[in-house]
């Protein structure tokens, strides 16, 4: 079975381990998933960082 959604999503970390969760972050970054991964890799999991990350590295 593969995941496609999860009920109680903690929206403040990036898992890049689900592709429904690379769908979901990089639409919502409007970036690559080559991108969203550089910057989880440079600033880790939470969103608000690699969010502040990819604004200030574009």
């Amino acid at each position: 079975m593969t995941k496609t959604t999860a009920a109680h999503r903690d929206r403040s970390r990036i898992n890049t381990s689900e592709d429904y969760e690379f769908d979901y972050w990089t639409a919502k970054f409007g970036v690559s998933r080559d991108e969203l991964r550089n910057a989880v890799d440079q600033v880790g999991s939470s969103a608000d960082a690699v969010e502040e990350y990819l604004k200030n590295n574009r």
